[in-house]
């Protein structure tokens, strides 16, 4: 099974049970906010969405300067010892919940999970991608980005399942040992390089072996792109100033990223104003998501990337994402979300996309510092988007809306995709060369 899965196995597991305690809290962390902070029995108020873009935009602004750090440090001491950190400091802000929910413990919870992931949020994600580019060759990397998605779905699942029984103080408690576990397994188990190849070798052998996979008609596969080893920020400038490839994908990252912070900053507070949805109806929906995440990124996104090329299914992907924030902006009966997960499939391979795409413009020996760039604009996007959709959302579920439209920042969201769709459409065609 590990050959099978390119030697990766234990990243995969390792992100598994990171994701898992990430997804776990989802569902409840809503109604967890609002009880703290918001007075009464309301269902929704503007503290609570403030917060939510207050936490967004300050992490964002961490995990903004220091995404390109971290992967420039794990090109150079490892990608397991850069994960060490991240995973140990992720572990104290849901034993906080996991002892007491009150509006103290709320708020200490809130400070400190901001400073801790300034430095832990993205992180294992950031790097398990620059794992596999730098120990995948050929065309499995984009098979490989799809299974390490869909890895993440499937830990969803996993996770929105058990928070649908799970009582809050055992959701947060269950959080904090499963991260405790993915350290240790992560310390015990994980090999820093599945080849023994040195970082000189890249040159010639990794070469050959990336031409194998779908190349860039105007970009050839790069070995060494990045001449300053110490500079994060030069070294984003160098690529981006050579790459137009990677500069188109970057633009099409921050689009989607602010689409779907926008998303993840309104939609549940929308769900929960609109139609009074409560933990199990997220976990119920959030489940659904994952099946189908999980199913479209594991079988699908390699026989769709073979048939029609990365660049047309990232395009399929952002239209159908489109055209589900616009289906979900005029919710019109609870069971509106639920019909649009229908689209949800193209949604999926949006990511995976972009990081096939943006992962051949550079040698093995330098996928830290790629994916760090990658994150870095995520971020970028994850502080612009609350400014926006924060001020949007909470004015129009309140009773002072200029309109009565509850979804209007929704259709922002959709808005945002379109942009991303028409940017996409720049992007050269791969080619692809099949070996038998």
């Amino acid at each position: 099974m590990e050959e099978r899965l390119g030697g990766i196995g234990h990243m995969l597991t390792t992100v598994f049970l990171s994701s898992f305690a990430g997804f776990l809290v989802r569902p409840v962390m809503t109604d967890v906010t609002v009880a703290a902070v918001c007075s009464g029995l309301k269902d929704s108020c503007s503290l609570a969405v403030y917060l939510t873009g207050l936490q967004q935009v300050t992490v964002g602004l961490g995990t903004m300067v220091m995404m390109p750090v971290i992967g420039n440090l794990a090109d150079r001491y490892g990608i397991k010892a850069l994960l060490t950190l991240p995973m140990c400091l992720s572990i104290i802000p849901p034993a906080i919940l996991g002892y007491r929910r009150d509006t103290l413990f709320f708020y200490a919870y809130y400070v400190i999970k901001i400073l801790f992931d300034m430095v832990c949020q993205g992180t294992v994600d950031c790097l398990a991608q620059a794992y596999v580019a730098k120990n995948i060759y050929g065309t499995q990397r984009i098979s490989m980005f799809g299974v390490l998605a869909g890895v993440k779905s499937i830990s969803a699942v996993c996770a929105t399942f058990a928070a649908r029984f799970l009582p809050t103080a055992s959701t947060f408690q269950v959080t904090a040992l499963s991260l405790f576990v993915g350290l240790v397994y992560m310390r015990i188990f994980l090999k820093e390089r599945l080849h023994d190849d040195d970082e000189d070798d890249y040159d010639g052998g990794a070469d050959e072996r990336m031409l194998a996979e779908p190349i860039l008609k105007i970009a050839p596969t790069k070995t060494h792109v990045f001449h300053n080893k110490y500079s994060s920020l030069k070294d984003m400038l160098h690529l981006m100033k050579n790459s137009t490839i990677l500069v188109q994908a970057l633009v099409v990252t921050f689009f989607v990223t602010f689409s779907q912070s926008g998303m993840e900053s309104a939609f549940l507070y929308f769900l929960k104003a609109r139609f009074g949805f409560k933990k199990n109806d997220f976990a119920q929906l959030s489940l659904l998501v994952s099946i189908i995440g999980s199913i479209s990124q594991l079988f699908l996104l390699r026989i769709l990337v073979s048939a029609i090329g990365e660049r047309r299914v990232l395009s399929t992907g952002l239209l159908m994402d489109f055209f589900n924030a616009l289906i979900l902006s005029v919710s019109w009966s609870p069971w509106v979300p639920y019909a649009a997960t229908a689209l949800l499939p193209g949604v999926m391979f949006i990511m995976p996309a972009i990081y096939g795409i943006a992962s051949r413009q550079v040698g093995a020996a330098e996928q830290g510092k790629v994916q760090g760039c990658i994150y870095a604009v995520k971020s970028f996007a994850e502080v612009v988007a609350p400014f926006v959709y924060s001020p949007i959302t909470a004015l129009f579920l309140s009773d002072n809306a200029p309109f009565y439209f509850p979804g209007f920042s929704l259709l922002c969201n959709a808005l945002c995709l379109m942009i991303g769709f028409l940017q996409s459409l720049l992007i050269k065609d791969s080619l692809f060369v099949h070996n038998n």
